[in-house]
């Protein structure tokens, strides 16, 4: 089972690479990296702080464009073509064509992600390179911190949230639905936490109990995004990091069972 799965993700990633879209992702990352090096030259003083939000701004988003616009495809494309008939028929199971497709998608974002941190932190480090001393000294954080790691570790853990979500619309939806459904997701994603608090806010204790299922249903994308709290030098423990991926995990198992369910009451005869 486990041989069939690691196949079908190698199978993605292999058709995922190839894909033109994919290589002018990674490239305007790359580009909007490198432009953050000549736009921080606008702020003296503050040169390494915009080279690390931008950088970390630009592989959260085009990452989460990879994420939606491959993972939204996974499945309903194969519908689309009616390959998922030949798949179906060979000794394969629902889930593990599911899991296996996840996977796939998570090996591509992980080898992207890593791309665009290499690309980071070789402009830090020729940023590091070229300032005084005295200079690096004001800085908040130095330039080349391995606290970085952290904030990419849990964007790429986020990517992880919003693929099991692509996935679970490429189930039942088409592409263009479940791209706006799933970009949806994301942004409520980063404020569900308010949900939590409508109960002190509102009267009806129908609406307020609502607010409070939908708060324990839908992402909570929000403690996945440290990208601030490292670009200024606060400390992040490993002990939140490890919690937090914990639960996106948990949420990110729920998500696929979803899916499964999904797919295997799908009718392809």
């Amino acid at each position: 089972m486990l041989a069939t799965i690691l196949r079908i993700g190698v199978n993605v990633f292999r058709e995922s690479v190839r894909d033109k879209v994919l290589y002018n992702l990674v490239f305007f990352a790359l580009l909007l990296i490198g432009a953050s090096l000549l736009i921080s030259q606008l702020s003296a003083g503050q040169e390494v702080k915009i080279i690390k939000d931008l950088g970390l701004a630009s592989i959260s988003m085009f990452g989460l464009f990879i994420a939606v616009f491959i993972g939204i495809g996974l499945v309903s494309k194969e519908v689309e073509r009616r390959s998922i008939y030949a798949l179906l028929s060979k000794p394969i199971t629902r889930a593990q064509l599911i899991v296996g497709k996840y996977l796939g998608l998570v090996l591509t974002l992980a080898v992207n992600v890593g791309i665009m941190t290499v690309a980071l932190y070789l402009v830090l480090a020729w940023m590091n390179w070229q300032t005084s001393p005295a200079v690096r000294e004001t800085w908040e954080a130095p330039a080349l911190d391995p606290a970085l790691l952290k904030a990419i570790a849990l964007l790429f853990v986020q990517l992880m949230v919003v693929t099991a979500i692509a996935v679970v619309f490429s189930t039942f939806s088409s592409a263009i639905l479940s791209a706006a459904l799933t970009f949806g997701l994301y942004v409520v994603g980063h404020f569900n936490a308010d949900l939590r608090n409508f109960e002190n806010v509102l009267d009806s204790r129908v609406a307020a109990w609502t607010a409070r299922a939908l708060y324990y249903v839908l992402p909570n994308l929000a403690p996945l995004d440290v990208k601030t709290m490292v670009v200024h030098g606060q400390y992040v423990s490993p002990a939140y990091v490890a919690v937090t991926t914990a639960h996106a995990l948990t949420y990110i198992a729920a998500l696929l069972v979803l899916a499964t369910w999904i797919f295997s009451r799908r009718d392809f005869k």
